[in-house]
Formats: C-alpha cells, sequence, structure tokens
C-alpha cells in the first residue's frame, strides 16, 4: 500500500499522513501564523495519534477521531520555535505557544545546505588550499549538532553547528577514507554564516586503503581473492506471501499488527495482537525507538564534541533509505511507501521504506523417537527498514514467530569515522585500522518503548530472576534452583539493571485475569546487548541522556511522555526525559505501564570493521510466559517433502 494507492476503504486511525494532509498543514499555519519558507522552517510534522479510547470507539463502531497533526517550525530571523496542532478535521490551528529556550531538530535540507555554503566560502576554500585541499568537488563537510555544556559562551542563543570534514581521493571514492583533522567549522545554521574555523592542527595523511567499491579497489586486492563464487540460492513462493496487507494493516499465521512511520521514529508498530484459537488477544499497543544516543569516547580535538543522537537530533524518519536501491530484502515481498516533508514544509515519498516478507529460520521445533519423526520448519515474518544516518547504517528488523515470540534486532554496518594519527603515536582511545590511522571507541546506545497491554492495558512489571538454593538437608548435592518473581510497583523500583549472574528478566504480567493453568498470562522482556553506560557521574554528556544509566525503566502511559532524553535534544542541557518523569516515583501497579529498555553495540573497534563494517548484530525479545496454555505452535504443518529433499543435480527427489 503507497501513499499514491490510498483508498477511503483502508483508512485507519493510525495510518500516517498522506501527502495531501501534510499540504493541508502548511496551507493551514501558513493562512493563520504565516508560517512559510524561507522565513520558516518545518523541523516536523507528525500525525497527532489518537488515544486508546479513541481507538476503541472506533474499532467498536467506526467513530473516526479527529485528525490532527503536531507540529514543530521555527521562524530563521528571530530564532524562535514554536509548537502547533492542527486539526485536519476542522482545518484550525487547535494551539500555537512559542518555547523559548529551544532548538528544534536539525532537518536535511539544513545539513545539504550547510555543506554547501561551507564549500563555497572564500574563507574555507583559502585554508584548505593551505593544506594542498584545492578541488572543492571532493570535500565533503558534515555538520554535527552541539550538546548546550559545549556551545562556545559568544554563540549561546544561536542555532549553531560544527562541521567535520572530509576529502575523496577521486569522483565516487569514500570520504570518510580522508579526514582532515584538526579542521572544523562554525556555522549558524539559521543565517548559513560561516562563524568561525577552528585549524588547530595539521597532519598529513598516511597511504591507506579506504575503498570498498570494487571499481576503486586496487588491482593487488581483487587479484589476490581466493573466495570461489557461489551458486545461485533462490527463494521462491510460487502461490505468494502467506501475509495480507491491507492499507498500513498486516496479518499472519495468527499475528494482527499496523505498522506507522513518522520523521522521528521512523518504522513504528501498533495494535499487534494474536488470533488464540478465535479469541483477538492483545500483546502491544505501540512499540518503536524513542531514542539513540552515539558518544564517541575519546577527548580528542576532533571528538570531544562528537556525541550524535540520531532520533531527537536527526531523525530515523527523515534518515530512512528505499530498499529499492539495493538487494535488501529476498523473496516475495511487499513495501509499504513512506510519506515526509522537507523544511518547507513540502511532502516528499520515500519509495519501498519498509519490507516485508517470510523468512525460513531452521526448526521450530523437532523430536525423534522409535516411531519416527516429527519436526516442523520455523518461518517468520519480518518487518524491516533501513536507515543512512551520515557515515552508518542501521537496519532494523522486527520479527514474528508462530510460536509468539517477537523478536527485535538492529544490524549496525557503513563506514567508521577515523583520524590520522601522528608519526610513533599509538591510540589511547581507538584501534589502529590502517596505515597511521585509528577509530575511535564509541558506543551505540538505542532506547526501545514498549506499550505492551498483554490482554489488556492494565499490567503490572515483574522482575523475574534465577536463585541458587544452598546445599543442604533438603538439596544435599546443591542441583536446587528458584525463579523469584517480584513486583515492581513503583517507577524508582522498576529502574532496573541486567544482572549476568540471576540471568534477570522482566514480566509484563495482567493479573487481573487467568489461563487455563490458574496462573496469569504474561510476556516476558529478555535482554540482550545491554551494557553499562560507563561515563563518571558527573559527566555532562551522560547528563544529557541519563536514561542509558540504567538498562530498563518504566512509567505510566503518558501521551507527553514520548522522548526519554526530552523532547527538544538539540544543544540540550539534560536531566530531561525519563530521569525528570520518573522523580515523582508514580505508581506503576496495574496500570498502563510502559517499558523503556536500553541496548546497543559498546563498539571497540578493530581492523576488520574497515574500510566498511560486517553487520554489528545485537537483539532482544518478547516471549510469551503462561500468555498460553501450552506450546501455540502445535499446529503449525509440517513442510512438504518435495520442498526439502533435492537430488545432487538439483532436481527433486
Amino acid at each position: 500500500m503507497t501513499d499514491r494507492d490510498f483508498h477511503p476503504q483502508d483508512f485507519h486511525p493510525l495510518d500516517p499522513l498522506t501527502r495531501d494532509e501534510f499540504t493541508a498543514v502548511v496551507d493551514i499555519l501558513g493562512t493563520a501564523h504565516g508560517v512559510a519558507a524561507p522565513e520558516w522552517r518545518y523541523a516536523s510534522i507528525e500525525m497527532a495519534e489518537p488515544d486508546k479510547a479513541a481507538l476503541a470507539r472506533y474499532d467498536a463502531d467506526a467513530t473516526v477521531p479527529e485528525r490532527a497533526a503536531h507540529v514543530v517550525c521555527f521562524e530563521r530571523a528571530s530564532n524562535k520555535t514554536y509548537k502547533a496542532l492542527v486539526s485536519l478535521t476542522d482545518s484550525t490551528v487547535t494551539t500555537w505557544e512559542h518555547i523559548p529556550g529551544v532548538q528544534a531538530n536539525f532537518t536535511v535540507d539544513e545539513w545539504e545546505e550547510a555543506d554547501a555554503a561551507l564549500r563555497s566560502h572564500p574563507d574555507v576554500i583559502a585554508a584548505l588550499a593551505r593544506r594542498g585541499i584545492t578541488d572543492m568537488s571532493l570535500v565533503f563537510m558534515d555538520t554535527w549538532t552541539y550538546g548546550a555544556v559545549l556551545i562556545p559562551e559568544r554563540y549561546r542563543g544561536r542555532r549553531i553547528g560544527w562541521s567535520d570534514s572530509w576529502v575523496r581521493k577521486g569522483p565516487g571514492m569514500n570520504p570518510y577514507a580522508g579526514p582532515v583533522n584538526g579542521f572544523h567549522c562554525i556555522i549558524d545554521l539559521n543565517s548559513m554564516e560561516l562563524l568561525e574555523i577552528e585549524d588547530t592542527f595539521t597532519l598529513d595523511n598516511p597511504e591507506i586503503m579506504g575503498e570498498y567499491v570494487p571499481a576503486h579497489l586496487p588491482e593487488e586486492i581483487r587479484a589476490a581473492s581466493t573466495r570461489e563464487p557461489l551458486r545461485a540460492l533462490d527463494i521462491t513462493q510460487p502461490d505468494g506471501p502467506s501475509f495480507t496487507l491491507t492499507g498500513h494493516r498486516l496479518d499472519w499465521q495468527n499475528w494482527s499488527l499496523r505498522v506507522g512511520f513518522n520523521h522521528r521514529e521512523g518504522m513504528t508498530l501498533h495494535a499487534v495482537s494474536y488470533n488464540d484459537n478465535g479469541r483477538r488477544r492483545p500483546i502491544a499497543h505501540r512499540m518503536s525507538f524513542a531514542e539513540m544516543m552515539v558518544p564517541y569516547r575519546d577527548h580528542c580535538v576532533d571528538h570531544y564534541r562528537r556525541t550524535a543522537f540520531d532520533i531527537g537530533e536527526w531523525g530515523l524518519g527523515f534518515m530512512t533509505t528505499s530498499l529499492e536501491l539495493g538487494c535488501d530484502c529476498l523473496g516475495e515481498i511487499r513495501y509499504l511507501d513512506a510519506v515526509l516533508h522537507d523544511s518547507k514544509g513540502e511532502p516528499y515519498v520515500i519509495t519501498n521504506a519498509i519490507c516485508i516478507h517470510e523468512e525460513d529460520n531452521a526448526v521450530l521445533w523437532k523430536h525423534v523417537d522409535h516411531d519416527g519423526a516429527e519436526v516442523r520448519r520455523m518461518r517468520r515474518l519480518t518487518v524491516s527498514c533501513h536507515v543512512t544516518v551520515a557515515n552508518y547504517e542501521y537496519l532494523v528488523y522486527w520479527r514474528f514467530y508462530q510460536d509468539g515470540n517477537i523478536e527485535c534486532e538492529v544490524r549496525a554496518t557503513g563506514i567508521m569515522v577515523v583520524s590520522t594519527l601522528a608519526p610513533g603515536q599509538t591510540p589511547e582511545h581507538g584501534t589502529i585500522v590502517d596505515n597511521g590511522t585509528y577509530a575511535p571507541f564509541h558506543q551505540h546506545f538505542l532506547i526501545a518503548r514498549l506499550d505492551l497491554d498483554v490482554d489488556g492495558s492494565q499490567n503490572t512489571l515483574y522482575a523475574t530472576e534465577t536463585q541458587v538454593v544452598p546445599t543442604g538437608p533438603d538439596n544435599p548435592y546443591g542441583l536446587s534452583l528458584r525463579q523469584v518473581n517480584t513486583p515492581l510497583r513503583t517507577e524508582q523500583e522498576a529502574k532496573q539493571d541486567m544482572n549476568f549472574q540471576t540471568q534477570r528478566a522482566w514480566k509484563v504480567v495482567n493479573e487481573n485475569t487467568t489461563n487455563g493453568l490458574g496462573t496469569h498470562p504474561s510476556y516476558k522482556l529478555v535482554p540482550g546487548a545491554a551494557f553499562p553506560p560507563m561515563f563518571d557521574p558527573d559527566s555532562p554528556i551522560l547528563d544529557r541522556c541519563r536514561a542509558i544509566e540504567h538498562t530498563l525503566w518504566a512509567t505510566p502511559n503518558s501521551p507527553d511522555e514520548r522522548w526519554p532524553a526530552g523532547e527538544f535534544v538539540n544543544q540540550s542541557a539534560g536531566g530531561l526525559g525519563l530521569p525528570e518523569w520518573t522523580s515523582a516515583d508514580r505508581s506503576i501497579d496495574n496500570t498502563d505501564v510502559v517499558l523503556w529498555y536500553v541496548f546497543g553495540i559498546h563498539h571497540i573497534t578493530r581492523p576488520e570493521d574497515w574500510p566498511i563494517m560486517p553487520s554489528d548484530t545485537v537483539s532482544f525479545w518478547l516471549k510469551p510466559v503462561g500468555f498460553f496454555d501450552r506450546n501455540p505452535s502445535l499446529d503449525v504443518a509440517p513442510t512438504p517433502p518435495a520442498a526439502c529433499h533435492h537430488d545432487s543435480t538439483g532436481g527433486h527427489a
């Protein structure tokens, strides 16, 4: 289903905004408040999601809730940021509010315009020429955001960025293989005025091999390859896929969910439920990524400012790439386009932004006894999107399994940031990856926002841990283990960390109902890829995102609490979001609880990650525990023998 194929009968209140709706929002605000380019920029336009009560009314009697959009925009001359709520139902501006002292997220337009402005500035051209760099068509100026503590006092109150500088060896070659160390520009993003050039030191770049596109690889590397070519591996579904996609609703193997999209979170999942023998049972109301913090753990002049908030400062949606550009998905695929807007408010389409397909995943269950063997192949439904944030790619996969499991997997690939070393220098805070070149250590913290509704919205969070039973008269061999489930009744109790020794996990339990075994249904968050922040507690960089201080947080659901490091992250100071909300220590007992799970990649760089990084894969799981009375995949049909057995010539046996 794409925006251009929209049909009214496919409409649902959770559907993302259409092209016409983006245009309508801009027209309404232009008429009411004069918001128009180039004097203004639109930082974000996002569908205002109806609350659960409104969605329940729609499901019950098709009562359509008000269609509205949240808007963040800013006036460039005054550097004032405004928030608005625009009713598309009534074509009116419901609220219009100046938010003092904040900076809206960066826009793609600003990033591109800053690159062009800096590369054409005579002072930049002259400074690079003194370094022997004269072909500006090979230069790339990559503008980053600031945290408040790092902003020079003379520029406070302005919307500014600082740039990295890179130079390619030739057209089409890797810019990130040519760092211009010690050279950074400070730019006012509103006026595109060059404020300052920081030209602190100069190093001659050593000869390195930083290319990865085959046409640019040296002949000696191509000739040295001993890899045999692969034979064809065809993935075919002659009868078509087993899922159905109706508008943004997806149904497969008892699963049902809706796929959403916005500028900040990118892909979002809604109304996840399971058909349990004719009973439609809710599991999750909404799941998404709410923040991504990437601090570079090197205090040198080239890297000390380098902490990216790829969701709050930039937006995963804005950085989502089309999956028609490469072989990203295999099999019988269905795609969803995404509609977003530029800083003028003009809509555009990301073609094939979301990929939906089925995957074979080895064995689901199996047993062999004297009477023969029973085996079932595991098939999973994968909903994915890919995001390019400058040098890095993030590949996001939500997977749904026939046994009721949900897996969230993220893969990081792309090109590492590198710096040149002085002769004889050994890096303290990174790894040598090429001749005289190192990649700094860094971390990728992802924060998943999980609004689970296990058999309804009134749930209780439990920590579940395994304890060793001491050796004694009742346990003479020291064999016994016990499982301890501890209810977490308040926000402070729910600040939890991963514990390897007890294999700590967390369950979202519905204590208002029981399963056929007399216990309460639940879904368990099985942690993976969690690690400590490794910051000094007094670090102002940590203070910008104290959410990473714990593996898990939980809060009562609130429509105003969506961003764990605060709503306005660009040039932020700190203490916002989760630490601010949870300071009230509200009850989360038998309520509409939201989990915030922190995981990611602790990237101690290595030569094998250069010049392009093989995907580093991390994941976590949501698993049913007592949600079903028994294995829900008992009814999965065996795979036809003809699909399993082949003779040596490739024909069916």
